[in-house]
């Protein structure tokens, strides 16, 4: 049997009907180039603008707020660095322009902490707010953070390691009284959660196809209309001047039925997964006792999401001894160094308990049985290494 899959927030299966739309697209008449005023070129175009007014109002977008890129990665660096440097055009304005602040908080995925990385080496000035003990960002700790020269906040709408949703809202609140633009990463968040630009007030997000039953490869920016970005990869005027490169019409169509399937069974779902999790979570729990810590907030947290440190244990051990799961853990050992969660450590856990920390995300196929399975591999093999 194929190991049980609760690896969900690192990626996930294509969908079957976003896989046939692809390939209905790949193997039709829509291999024209979108930029093209032919035929071929007008019915590549329609699939892309389709596709773009289904994923805006699935976040409750404007279409033309909407560009596609070639994934989250992209999305979060363009809204980052192109923010930043919006007002820098050479080597020499680089060197001499006044430069700009941004905030970020300490559990960020990399593809925001390391543009902020790389704008500091260019002598840009970054600030990371750190996270309370569950991983939760504190809006007057950035309010307190704020200079006169801050230009963009980042912070996460969930955190791909525990699943902490954090007050974005709020903090967008303080961003808009404060002229600041505000970007944040929904990764993790988009066909999980409710998902409202509007109502949350954000100038950038984040999407990640294959973190909704779309490919690899594809992602999207929504960028709020007004908002002063440039474009991050140069070339030729695709997405409105904002993203050059003849865009992936097959990926673009798939990312948009994505959306749609996510959005309209998106409550039905996150109650179906909330139940998965915490019978997985109860299930370790009574197997395990007070050896199973919960990381993360227990009740502001994505559905599917389930972080555990088993004490006394090493999660890597657990994983590696436990070929029947396919999770991921907080920490890992390399070359016999022991490297430890980033995302753990912001949150100052105990290293005996980041050490013993397990990802357990659930998905679209994960089942009931599913997760009893799990429950008992994971308990014998953590008995077994216990003794």
């Amino acid at each position: 049997m194929k190991p049980i899959y609760l690896d969900y927030n690192a990626t996930t299966p294509i969908d079957p009907k976003v896989s046939k739309i692809i390939c209905d697209s790949i193997n039709g008449d829509d291999f024209g180039n979108p930029s093209s005023t032919h035929a071929y070129g007008k019915v590549a175009k329609a699939i892309v603008e389709t596709a773009r007014q289904k994923l805006a109002k699935a976040i409750n977008a404007e279409p033309e707020e909407i560009i596609f890129t070639g994934g989250g990665t992209e999305a979060s660096n363009q809204a980052i660095l192109s923010t930043m440097m919006s007002d820098l055009t050479g080597f020499l304005k680089r060197l001499f322009a006044r430069k700009g602040h941004m905030i970020l908080s300490a559990i960020e995925h990399p593809a925001t902490y390391k543009p902020a990385a790389y704008l500091a080496s260019l002598g840009f000035e970054i600030t990371t707010v750190g996270v309370d003990r569950q991983g939760l960002v504190d809006p007057d700790e950035i309010k307190k953070d704020i200079r006169k020269n801050t230009k963009l906040i980042s912070i996460m709408h969930s955190n791909n390691e525990v699943g902490t949703l954090q007050p974005i809202e709020k903090i967008a609140e303080i961003a808009r009284s404060k002229n600041i633009l505000f970007h944040s990463d929904a990764a993790q968040s988009t066909g999980k959660v409710p998902l409202d630009v509007k109502q949350l007030g954000i100038d950038f997000l984040t999407i990640a196809g294959h973190k909704l039953y779309a490919p690899k490869g594809i992602g999207a920016l929504y960028i709020r209309k007004g908002s002063a970005i440039g474009p991050y990869i140069h070339g030729a005027g695709h997405e409105s001047g904002l993203r050059a490169g003849t865009e992936n019409v097959h990926y673009i169509a798939g990312l948009g039925e994505a959306a749609v399937i996510a959005t309209e069974n998106m409550a039905e779902e996150s109650k179906r997964l909330t139940n998965l999790r915490d019978q997985l979570y109860q299930g370790l729990k009574k197997e395990l006792g007070d050896k199973i810590v919960l990381n993360g907030h227990p009740t502001l947290r994505l559905p599917n999401t389930l972080n555990v440190s088993i004490l006394g244990c090493k999660g890597w051990e657990i994983l590696e001894q436990t070929p029947e799961i396919a999770a991921s853990t907080g920490s890992a050992c390399h070359e016999g160094k022991v490297l430890y969660s980033a995302v753990l450590c912001a949150m100052l856990t105990p290293r005996h308990q980041a050490e013993g920390a397990l990802r357990l995300t659930l998905g679209r196929y994960s089942t009931a049985d599913d997760v009893a399975r799990a429950t008992d591999y994971i308990c014998k093999t953590a008995r077994k290494l216990m003794t």
